[in-house]
């Protein structure tokens, strides 16, 4: 069983595109999953911590303060930047500014450190920055959401903050606590294992994500391979200019961690305190978010791992 998951761990990029298809031609499947999509979120991230473990964490936190930097500049600068923009030309109540906004204000999705992986990184930065991002995520939405009243009601979207915060560090003290216990020390093998395993998890939530994206699909094919643009455009243009930046900076050590965490993020988390009126399009758009996120290992490897950038682990 170990040497499947290392093998699926080895083409664990392919594992991705395969679930984001099945998402597509499985409307079933996915709509079944629907209901556990929290449940296996919470259940990456405890893998994820589980594999990065206390110890490392621990150090990364210790020097985070460049990871608050950039987590203020990605959840706070950026999107006030869009509102700058939006605002003036009366575009800040339409659907198109509203996911864009909240895209840029939410932290990283849990998935991060595992696509950072799955791109031959070291997940540690990117698994720094999700922590750090949402544990300032009720204090950095207040602007947003004071300055565009399309966003929804401010106090529900805190409400959903500290609980998605309660909620990582719960999952995250119970990884490092049973890591502790049964593997203080995890070797190559049930490393590379705990990879594939993670790999394979990450295709089945990706079904459960295309949810709203199947029936949009069968009823308005433009609308939603309109969305799939925007969502590529906005995830992975980020991406490739966070990197370009950081690298030009000199942070090549965590260039490509942190440029997946600037482009995929966990707006989803807004959607309790968003109007009913923008709920329907924003799932959509939620689901063809998965399409870049999904293909970031695969479609953005040969950029980020340029012979002049750094921090590879593999």
């Amino acid at each position: 069983m170990l040497e499947l998951f290392a093998f699926v761990a080895r083409h664990g990029r392919y594992a991705l595109a395969c679930g984001l298809l099945a998402g597509f031609l499985l409307p079933d499947i996915a709509q079944m999953l629907r209901p556990f999509l929290p449940q296996m979120i919470l259940f990456l991230l405890f893998l994820t911590a589980f594999r990065i473990g206390a110890k490392a964490t621990l150090e990364g936190l210790r020097n985070s303060l460049g990871a608050l930097k950039v987590a203020l500049i990605f959840q706070v600068v950026l999107p006030l930047m869009a509102l700058a923009v939006f605002i003036p030309l009366g575009l800040s109540d339409t659907t198109f500014a509203i996911v864009i906004v909240l895209m840029l204000a939410a932290p990283s999705v849990t998935a991060t450190p595992n696509i950072t992986l799955l791109l031959g990184h070291d997940p540690e930065p990117a698994f720094r920055l999700l922590i750090v991002g949402t544990a300032i995520l009720p204090l950095t939405i207040i602007p947003i959401f004071w300055l565009s009243s399309g966003l929804g009601h401010l106090a529900d979207a805190v409400a959903a903050a500290i609980k998605l915060l309660v909620a990582i560090w719960c999952v995250v003290l119970l990884s490092f606590a049973l890591r502790r216990v049964t593997f203080p020390t995890l070797n190559t093998r049930y490393s590379d294992a705990l990879d594939g395993f993670t790999s394979l998890v990450l295709a089945i939530l990706v079904i459960g994500l295309m949810s709203a994206v199947g029936p949009a699909l069968q009823t308005s094919p433009l609308v939603v391979l309109q969305w799939v643009l925007v969502a590529v455009v906005a995830n992975m243009g980020l991406q490739l200019v966070a990197f370009l930046i950081l690298r030009k900076l000199g942070w090549g050590t965590v260039a490509v961690p942190f440029a997946v965490v600037a482009g995929n993020r966990n707006f989803a988390l807004f959607l309790i305190a968003l109007p009913e009126a923008t709920t329907d399009p924003l799932l959509i758009f939620l689901g063809c978010y998965q399409v870049p996120m999904y293909l970031t290992a695969l479609v953005m490897r040969r950029i980020f791992n340029a012979p002049n950038s750094s921090g590879r682990i593999n």
